[in-house]
């Protein structure tokens, strides 16, 4: 059963009772008020009936009512002698006579009785009464005092009639009507089970479920569908992304490491022909064996290194894509700039380093992690060294509002402004520095994780032939000055 029928089938069946109990009050109320004013008539008139006997020519009594009011209302009574049973005679004329009942039943169940005499409905009040006799003795007697209910009873049935056939036909409209408004108001849900049933057999995220009715329960509902579905083609695109990075991280990964593993593998083939050959079939030399064995050894030696750095790198960026965080402490940046701008004296390269003014740095801290900030500025210099043959790289720090840039500049080849937005991609190099410059293009990749942990950001400006500069911004936590 469908949640609209439901729904139409539980708002009938609540209206049903509720048309019931209406239409139990509505009758109750009219047959209460109805012959409950009969019945109060009824006892009214048998208080002021009174008894007139009459004697005839032989001795006999006729007992005659007197006292009654109302033309629809009727009286007798029936004198209980010792000889015999005595009924007044003021409805002889009428043809009519009620039951006598038997004088105990009579004292014990006085009241109000329904009969039906000549296919006339009657309401009786009877009640037992004592009759005083002209000695002065009593006699007991029964008076009866009746109504013609037949009005009052073609009035209750009219009335049940108009109330079962109204509530049926009330009924019956309320579950037409409430069908229609049920299928109207659920048919917005019938728009998200198409809309969902056209995700599921599709790969069409961007649909979306248009809805311009009000922001009720539906709405929300609809409202809230919708912004699930922008949620997931998020998702997926992230997906799909992620995916892709993934790909080209394995083939670039896989690129880079088969050039080191071919150059190994082709340096110890080579030894392992050298050293195996006979000397007397060599045309070489102990002193040539021995500079190519040193020579294929170092060639081995500097591809091994050049895959540690990868895997280390590598493994770097692996710990960026699962999440993982590194402990935080204020730093002082004065000290560890002063260490960066020495140790980096010491790297191999062509131009001249220059280090700025870090007086400045004196008293201003930074919240992070000295050896992946070191590590950072370590890869930008690197990068500055490789790229510029000839020229000068400089270091310095400015500050701006609460952030300080430490800022790395060179006078290389530099870049052109296309290939700046990729340069923090992985595996990414510049097209003329392919095989030229030594590199596997991860450095900056790590670089970017480490400044974004470090909730900072890095501002690019570079033109071909002139150089490049980066400039590194970091949130300060200021503190007061180093003595």
């Amino acid at each position: 059963m469908s949640i609209r029928l439901r729904l139409t089938a539980w708002y009938s069946g609540i209206l049903a009772v509720m048309l019931l109990a209406l239409s139990a009050a509505i009758y109750g109320f009219v047959y209460f008020n109805t012959y409950g004013d009969l019945k109060e008539r009824l006892k009214e008139q048998s208080n002021q009936v009174q008894l007139k006997p009459s004697w005839n020519i032989d001795g006999t009594v006729k007992l005659n009512l007197v006292g009654i009011q109302a033309q629809s209302l009727y009286a007798q009574i029936y004198v209980y002698s010792e000889k015999t049973l005595i009924p007044s005679i003021n409805m002889e004329n009428l043809g009519l006579q009620f039951e006598i009942p038997e004088q105990d039943v009579v004292k014990n169940q006085q009241g109000f009785i329904r009969a039906n005499y000549e296919g006339n409905p009657f309401l009786i009040y009877q009640m037992s009464i004592d009759v005083t006799t002209s000695t002065g003795g009593a006699l007991p007697a029964v008076l009866q005092v009746a109504a013609y209910t037949g009005e009052q009873d073609h009035l209750m049935q009219n009335l049940q009639n108009i109330l079962l056939v109204g509530s049926f036909a009330t009924l019956i409209a309320a579950f037409t009507f409430g069908l229609f408004l049920a299928r109207k108001a659920m048919s917005p849900i019938g728009n998200v089970i198409e809309a969902a049933n056209g995700i599921q057999t599709g790969t069409d995220l961007s649909s979306r479920i248009v809805y311009d009715g009000p922001q009720d329960e539906i709405g929300r509902l609809i409202q809230t569908v919708n912004s699930m579905l922008g949620r997931m083609e998020g998702f997926y695109t992230e997906l799909e992304d992620s995916y892709a990075t993934q790909r080209r991280f394995v083939s670039d990964a896989s690129h880079e490491l088969r050039t080191p593993l071919t150059t190994i593998r082709g340096n110890i083939d080579l030894l392992q022909k050298i050293w195996e050959m006979n000397p007397e079939e060599s045309r070489m030399t102990e002193a040539e064996i021995r500079q190519l064995s040193i020579e294929s050894v170092k060639d081995i030696a500097d591809e091994s290194k050049r895959m540690s750095r990868l895997v280390a790198d590598m493994l770097s960026l692996a710990r960026a894509d699962t999440g993982r965080t590194f402990d935080i402490e204020p730093v002082a940046l004065e000290p560890m700039m002063t260490e960066v701008a020495r140790r980096a004296s010491f790297l191999p390269r062509q131009a001249e380093w220059s280090v700025g003014d870090l007086s400045q740095l004196n008293g201003k801290y930074i919240v992070g992690n000295k050896d992946y900030l070191q590590q950072m500025m370590f890869i930008f210099i690197d990068n500055a060294f490789k790229y510029t043959p000839e020229g000068e790289v400089t270091l310095d720090a400015v500050f701006y509002q609460n952030q300080v840039g430490i800022r790395i500049a060179d006078t290389g080849i530099g870049m052109d402004k296309d290939e700046v937005p990729h340069i923090f991609d992985r595996f990414y190099r510049a097209d003329e520095s392919r095989g030229i410059t030594e590199g596997i293009g991860l450095g900056l990749s790590i670089a970017k994780w480490i400044i974004d942990e470090h909730g900072g950001s890095v501002e690019v400006v570079t033109r071909q032939g002139e150089g490049t500069t980066f400039v590194i911004w970091l949130p300060l936590l200021f503190a007061p000055p180093l003595e």
